[in-house]
């Protein structure tokens, strides 16, 4: 079942070497070839078989591609789609797993010269790890990927890049940019805001001499976990999806409020409630 003699993977980290791997396994693809800048990380790749060689010239890398996944940070998209469009192979299928789909979408889409193709994506997948040394083939498995298609989106490429993570064992489900980016905004970018800011708030607080820190057991550590995240994705999320994001903090702002509200009070009914209705909405979703 090879769709694609040639796969490029730029970005070689978490997110492209398991599609990689999985893709590799399933017989989907034929010669990978990764692109990336730090040599140790690339040919580490080559070791685990992940690849089969490796560039750091992207231009030279996707020459004779039929597939090209970008799993760069996400501010770097566009740039990257802008040095690589003008050496595309007619056919040719570029898609991203960037986790912000607006900004991408918007510039990415007009690169693209007649008889290529972008197609927008978000694995909602991932761990606190990084580089080609994390990346695993059951990465994907039983996890959603979002494909966000436009009115200028090619049908047949569409349908190619959904079949391509149902291979590699996703949901798909299809949605508009904008709705994509509010929605990741609440379940992704604004936890991870939280996990950030409150590991900086607890180390902040001098009230008492020391690093409170070293005290942290498993709750702290367990919803912290995500503050381990690399700080520059982390940094052009924000960047790229500030007002969905703000929005969502905004929001989640008036429940904190409510919640200080009622400590301050000492209403002990308002506070059960308050908690009961989130464990209900929380153990519905395990």
């Amino acid at each position: 079942m090879l769709f694609f003699d040639r796969m490029v993977v730029i970005g070689l980290g978490l997110i492209g070497g398991s599609l990689a791997r999985v893709l590799r396994e399933k017989g989907v693809v034929g010669e990978v070839i990764g692109v990336g800048r730090g040599e140790a990380n690339l040919k580490r790749g080559v070791e685990l078989g992940v690849i089969d060689g490796y560039s750091f010239d992207a231009k030279e890398a996707v020459k004779g591609a039929g597939l090209v996944f970008i799993a760069t940070p996400v501010c770097t998209i566009p740039d990257v789609v802008a040095e690589i469009a003008p050496h595309l192979e007619p056919g040719c299928i570029v898609t991203d797993g960037g986790s912000v789909k607006e900004f991408v979408v918007k510039g990415c889409e007009p690169l693209m010269k007649e008889g290529t193709f972008f197609v927008g994506g978000h694995p909602i997948a991932g761990t606190e790890h990084s580089g080609v040394e994390a990346s695993f083939s059951t990465l994907y498995q039983n996890r959603r990927c979002i494909v966000t298609p436009t009115e200028k989106t090619d049908p047949q490429a569409l349908a190619k890049v959904v079949e391509l993570w149902e291979i590699a064992g996703s949901t798909v489900p299809l949605m508009d940019p904008v709705q994509h980016d509010l929605v990741v905004a609440s379940i992704s970018h604004l936890p991870h805001m939280v996990a950030y800011s409150l590991v900086n708030a607890v180390d902040g607080y001098d009230r008492f001499e020391g690093d409170l820190l070293k005290y942290s057991a498993g709750g702290f550590r367990d919803f912290t976990r995500i503050a381990s995240s690399d700080p520059v994705m982390w940094r052009d999320i924000a960047l790229t999806n500030r007002d969905a994001i703000l929005e969502m903090m905004d929001f989640f702002s008036g429940y904190l409020a409510k919640l200080r509200t009622l400590v301050e009070k000492g209403d002990g009914e308002g506070l059960r409630e308050f908690f009961h209705n989130s464990k209900q909405k929380r153990d519905a979703i395990l």
